[in-house]
């Protein structure tokens, strides 16, 4: 990246923040503070609760069920990923069923989970897997499938075969496609994060955003809601910050 470009992101990044802030502050006053309050109050709210540590504590429980159901969707949909790539057999055999799963709200799926894995821990592990699984999945099939096929004949001619071929050729070439799945799937983690706790046994954030919400506290249920939000922004920009450094060559653009 340029240092022009860096410097326009640099700048634009909190001109957009603080746009988004304005608009909230002029919608607060047109509105009853009940519905919605002003950023003024939020952060108050946020402070409050940072400050007496059951925010910070329960965004660090919620981390728990998040991050494992995040790996292990990683570890499902990248092999399976780079199969249905590499493979229009498997891809024949597989797209429709995975077309029609995908098609499904994976909320839908909650009632199965919870009569398979139960309230607590492993059924919220398994809706963030479920969650996260297909847009990873479905990044990683298109980074594969539309590798060059010059690179591949290239490589084949050279006698590349087997594990080498694979870790040689395929995988860096779909890297960049392999980060972006990455990234959404991060970012449909965090979502996942909430959702499980919402619709499975109220725990940690979800807990505390159905307390507020039943108490008509909508200060306290803003601040919540950014926290999940910044957390979001901050997991996607940590995955985005990795693919530069280990995809440096992707990022570079022309003077």
């Amino acid at each position: 990246m340029t240092r022009l470009a860096q410097r326009k992101e640099l700048l634009l990044f909190p001109v957009s923040i603080a746009g988004g802030l304005a608009l909230w502050e002029m919608g607060s006053r047109l509105v009853p503070s009940s519905l919605l309050p002003p950023p003024s109050a939020v952060a108050m709210r946020l402070l409050e609760l940072t400050a007496d540590g059951s925010l910070p504590l329960a965004l660090l429980s919620s981390l728990q069920h998040m991050v494992i159901g995040y790996l292990i969707a990683v570890a499902l949909a990248v092999p399976i990923g780079i199969l249905l790539g590499r493979s229009p057999s498997a891809a024949t055999a597989l797209e429709p069923v995975l077309n029609a799963l995908y098609a499904i709200p994976p909320v839908a799926f909650v009632p199965f989970l919870i009569v398979w894995f139960g309230l607590y821990m492993e059924g919220r592990i398994a809706l963030v897997v479920a969650m996260c699984f297909f847009e990873i999945l479905i990044n990683v099939h298109q980074g594969v499938k539309n590798i060059d096929r010059g690179l591949i004949e290239t490589a084949v001619s050279f006698g590349s075969r087997g594990v080498p071929f694979y870790r040689m050729v395929i995988l860096p070439a779909s890297m960049p496609f392999i980060f972006t799945g990455l990234r959404v799937g991060m970012g449909r983690a965090v979502n996942a994060m909430i959702t499980a706790e919402l619709f499975f046994a109220a725990v940690n954030l979800g807990e505390m955003l159905k307390n507020t919400g039943n108490a008509f506290d909508t200060a306290s249920m803003f601040a919540i809601i950014v926290t999940v939000s910044v957390f979001g922004l901050v997991c996607q920009e940590g995955v985005r910050q990795a693919e530069r450094l280990a995809l440096p060559w992707h990022h570079r653009e022309a003077p």
